[in-house]
């Protein structure tokens, strides 16, 4: 049984406030300052004052659907975000900043066979860091079918550059939720969502049973049989900023160099080999 830390209390009394509904008056005061304060580029979105909470704001969906390459030979960011690092994984270890390795068979907990688990092995990864600022809805980075989802409850540390060069193991620690997904071509890759200090909730639409953030304390597997998703389909949201993982089997795709860059929801992240 996983233990309630501080940061999931922290971040369930922000989730109260964020989801209040406050007078409009304040509410747009609250909004309007929450987009100056940050900067928020709200270009594709409608106007902050639309926004009935500011949970409402910080998962706000696109006023219209961006334009992606709908091709079979790349995969695109699965959000508006920061790539943080990037690379090979060597020995079962990838890591969360230079510096900073961490065990993805831990990650991925033993809820994933050997076998697949084997194919990783000098496989890719690439880390996507959405801000407070960013858009928070993700999406699929490719076609494919989803044959498991495992949530694992855990901590809320924040997971900006500061705790990710000072704590050890930070999205082992992490609550998350794991994406196991085939390609067309039989080939696996695993979208990692990782929660994060204020991130009350993280919400999958196809899978509404899955509770972040809440009383679950075990690890809680579903499998599909027949759960098909496209390239670009959103997938769901983070109530704040957050993390996303993407590990490609060996052999499945060369990484664009994009480490220290941001990206949208949309934008070739690797191409297939």
């Amino acid at each position: 049984m996983i233990k309630k830390h501080i940061t999931n209390k922290i971040s369930n009394y922000f989730h109260k406030f964020a989801t209040m509904q406050f007078p409009s008056v304040v509410q747009n005061i609250i909004n309007t300052g929450y987009v100056k304060i940050l900067g928020l580029d709200m270009s594709e979105f409608q106007k902050p004052n639309t926004y009935k909470t500011l949970n409402e704001l910080f998962t706000r969906s696109l006023n219209q659907s961006r334009n992606i390459d709908k091709t079979s030979s790349n995969f695109i960011s699965p959000a508006d975000s920061f790539v943080t690092e990037a690379g090979k994984i060597t020995n079962q270890t990838a890591l969360q900043i230079k510096g900073m390795q961490y065990n993805i068979k831990e990650l991925l907990t033993t809820n994933i066979s050997d076998k697949n688990l084997a194919k990783l092995e000098d496989g890719k990864f690439m880390n996507f860091y959405l801000s407070p600022k960013d858009y928070h809805r993700y999406h699929s980075s490719y076609d494919c079918k989803v044959t498991k989802l495992i949530h694992v409850p855990g901590k809320l540390y924040p997971v900006n550059f500061t705790y990710l060069n000072k704590q050890e193991n930070l999205f082992i620690e992490n609550e998350r939720v794991i994406l196991e997904c085939i390609a067309n071509d039989g080939k696996v890759f695993y979208m990692v969502f990782v929660g994060a200090l204020n991130v009350g909730k993280m919400v999958f639409t196809f899978e509404p049973k899955v509770e972040t953030n809440s009383d679950v304390s075990e690890i809680k597997v579903y499998e599909y049989d027949d759960l098909t998703i496209k390239k670009g389909d959103c997938l769901g949201y983070f109530k704040m900023g957050s993390t996303v993982l993407v590990f490609w089997e060996k052999d499945m795709v060369d990484l664009k160099d994009l480490i220290n860059q941001k990206v949208k929801f949309g934008d070739i992240v690797s191409d297939l080999k």
